[in-house]
């Protein structure tokens, strides 16, 4: 007998590397991990994006070439240097005051990450409104501390009573408020996020993302607040794909956070192209008063629809219930089918039960969208809207 005397094991007694692998991982991934599913990002091509909050606008032909100047010079071969550069570009294009301290992400998200990680022991509490971004909940449960998420009034408002009620029962050591909030695009009164600040026994981490669609702003005080650090993105000024965000607070705040960020977290080509952009940042700007001024009238066009209710937003994006025959997964699935995405929220928070979150796009897509909306309800415009 040629090979092995004992002989070959039976085909089933073999375990595929699959299997074995599936039974490793089992055996050693925490099980709150193997819980989760993982976050999904969705892919739309070849129709009208409207999901995810992009600037649908792209850069000019000229800013484009000094992007692509800025790549070229870029040494790939070296790790990144100090930022000293961005930094200072960073604080003048956004306003970001001399006194306050700055930290870079691998967007904001990265950033959130970090913030958990450096106040949270295990158990520690993160709270937040609830629904709100996403990222709160997930960094406080990858980074073992516990979320509590304070449910937003029936009309999707800030309940300050409910929040200083579990401000004082939880002792949170990090609170987040996304200003203006995702995904219902309410902008909290500044008395409600003042009281809040004054009640909080740690961290408030004030999430500007769609600063520029708003008409307020805490980063003038991000130097003096004690308790309180402000956290911006580009992505949604239109360099979504750049994946660059930066906090700011006092340096006593940063300089924690700052210990705990990986090495070289921001890349060359990410700082290269962001300091050619911001050279052009009135093309920035312009572009998102652009979607500011389509917003109103998007906002009227849909509130027509029938069944429909728009709350209200200040951001670059508007949440809408659909009340009538149909309800918001079926209007959703009636858009796809016309390669129309924009985002649904099916069976989650009952708080968005019916409601679809929509982008504001282009002038063209914004049309679009409404003439496939009232197709889909069955009602002509009663007037020439967005």
């Amino acid at each position: 007998m040629n090979g092995d005397p004992r002989g070959a094991a039976p085909a089933a007694a073999v375990a595929r590397p699959g299997d074995q692998a599936a039974g490793r991982a089992a055996a050693t991934v925490r099980r709150d991990i193997q819980a989760l599913a993982a976050y999904s990002v969705g892919h739309a091509e070849g129709g009208i994006k409207l999901d995810a909050m992009e600037n649908p606008y792209d850069l000019p032909e000229a800013v484009r070439d000094a992007v692509a100047a800025a790549v070229r010079a870029t040494a790939l071969n070296r790790y990144p240097a100090d930022p000293a550069a961005l930094r200072q570009a960073v604080r003048q294009a956004f306003d970001v005051p001399a006194g306050a301290g700055l930290l870079f992400g691998n967007g904001s998200d990265e950033l959130i990450h970090l913030i958990v990680q450096a106040c949270c022991e295990p158990g520690d509490v993160v709270l937040a409104p609830a629904p709100s971004f996403v990222i709160f909940e997930m960094a406080a449960r990858y980074n073992h501390a516990r979320y509590v998420g304070v449910p937003l009034t029936a009309g999707l408002e800030l309940d300050l009573p409910a929040m200083l009620a579990a401000i004082a029962a939880h002792r949170p050591k990090v609170i987040f408020l996304a200003l203006p909030n995702n995904p219902t695009g309410g902008l909290w009164p500044a008395a409600d996020v003042q009281a809040i600040l004054d009640a909080a026994p740690g961290l408030v981490v004030i999430d500007e993302a769609y600063q520029p669609f708003a008409d307020h702003t805490w980063m003038p005080r991000a130097a003096t607040l004690p308790n309180a650090v402000v956290l911006r993105t580009v992505s949604k000024l239109g360099l979504a794909g750049l994946r660059f965000g930066y906090l700011a607070g006092p340096p006593a705040w940063i300089g924690e956070f700052d210990k705990v960020r990986p090495p070289y977290n921001v890349d060359v080509l990410t700082e290269a192209v962001l300091l050619a952009v911001l050279r052009h940042k009135d093309v920035l700007d312009g572009q998102a008063a652009r979607l500011r001024a389509d917003r109103e009238p998007l906002a009227r066009a849909l509130a027509e629809l029938p069944g429909a209710t728009v709350h209200p937003s200040a951001a670059n994006f508007l949440l809408v219930r659909f009340s009538g025959e149909l309800g918001a997964d079926a209007v959703h699935q009636a858009l796809k089918s016309r390669k129309i995405w924009v985002r649904a929220f099916g069976d989650g928070d009952a708080l968005l039960k019916n409601c679809l979150r929509i982008s504001i796009g282009t002038p063209a897509e914004n049309a679009a969208l409404l003439a496939a909306l009232r197709e889909i309800l069955g009602r002509a415009p009663a007037r020439a809207s967005a």
